[in-house]
């Protein structure tokens, strides 16, 4: 946990502590704290409702906590916006594109809300189109791109400014699979430039591939958090089954017999399978309609800490 008297230095890019946001009498975020560093990717990983989208944009200044603060370096974000955000990229969940430019239109545009014009701001989009793969489609109007290409170009808007720390608001929502990985390769290559980067997420493969750290949300909670192998190891183990015809009663004896433990999943059950023990043998004795055994992931691990899955 933070103290109040927490300094940030060159090697912090943002510090939120204790944010604090109430809608009425109802709480959505309470008691978030973290550091973001350069060239870390640091996830906010949750179900719908969690909370994640409210912590963005208190981390932009978009919405003003009821406790708590976010500092950008030396910079009070909540008191001094403009200066903070200056130093920020923002991929929110909407694309909000001009459909009336072009792709390189659409950026010169934006260019111009940091001062840069003329040729200055043509060869910065330039270089934004190429980093993003975009180059060969400079001309084309935002309505014939596909998703994945309006995802691309939504992050090249937000690097226009050469950001310190860049949030990525749940950024592959609806994205194919061939286009998820598109994006997962520009994140990996922010974080190699030493940008500090946040990103908001449900799914599995995408926090496990890309985060150092996680925050699991439940409720506008941090229910727990770590680097996501350490967090699977430490919460669920190495391995769990998936198993379906067999009576709950004796599922949970099994479980109490080898100090594992036992959940509902999907139309069956899960268990935690401990190493080196019969446990796994005792499964196939019980004859059940379906087994199968595998690795353990991060839906395990909200399974594990709350009964429920990620929706």
């Amino acid at each position: 946990m933070l103290s109040l008297t927490t300094q940030t230095t060159d090697t912090t890019a943002l510090v939120a502590y204790d944010l604090y946001k109430q809608y009425g009498d109802t709480p959505v975020v309470q008691n978030v704290s973290f550091t973001i560093h350069p060239g870390e990717v640091l996830g906010l990983l949750g179900p719908n409702g969690a909370g994640k989208t409210t912590i963005v944009g208190m981390l932009y200044g978009g919405v003003a906590p009821s406790r708590g603060f976010v500092k950008l370096g030396s910079i009070q974000v909540q008191s001094d916006g403009r200066t903070a955000r200056a130093k920020m990229g923002i991929v929110t969940q909407e694309d909000n594109l001009d459909p009336d430019f072009s792709v390189f239109e659409n950026l010169l545009h934006f260019a111009h809300h940091y001062r840069l014009t003329g040729k200055a701001a043509r060869n910065r989009v330039g270089e934004l189109l190429a980093q993003v793969n975009l180059e060969d489609h400079a001309k084309k109007r935002i309505d014939e791109l596909s998703g994945g290409m309006k995802r691309r170009l939504v992050l090249a808007r937000a690097l226009i400014n050469h950001p310190h720390v860049v949030f990525l608001d749940e950024p592959t929502t609806g994205l194919d699979p061939d286009a998820r990985q598109e994006f997962w390769k520009l994140v990996i290559a922010l974080k190699q430039q030493g940008c500090g980067v946040l990103l908001t997420t449900h799914y599995m493969d995408e926090a496990q591939r890309l985060c150092d750290r996680l925050l699991l949300l439940q409720q506008g909670q941090v229910i727990d958090q770590g680097a996501p192998d350490e967090l699977i190891q430490r919460t669920v183990g190495k391995e769990v089954v998936e198993i379906e015809g067999v009576d709950e009663a004796k599922l949970q004896a099994l479980a109490a017999q080898f100090n594992t433990w036992c959940r509902p999943f999907g139309s069956g059950y899960l268990l935690a399978l401990p190493g080196y023990t019969p446990l796994w043998d005792y499964l196939v004795a019980a004859e059940p309609q379906r087994l199968t055994r595998r690795l353990a992931n991060l839906e395990d691990v909200f399974l594990r800490l709350t009964g429920k899955v990620l929706e």
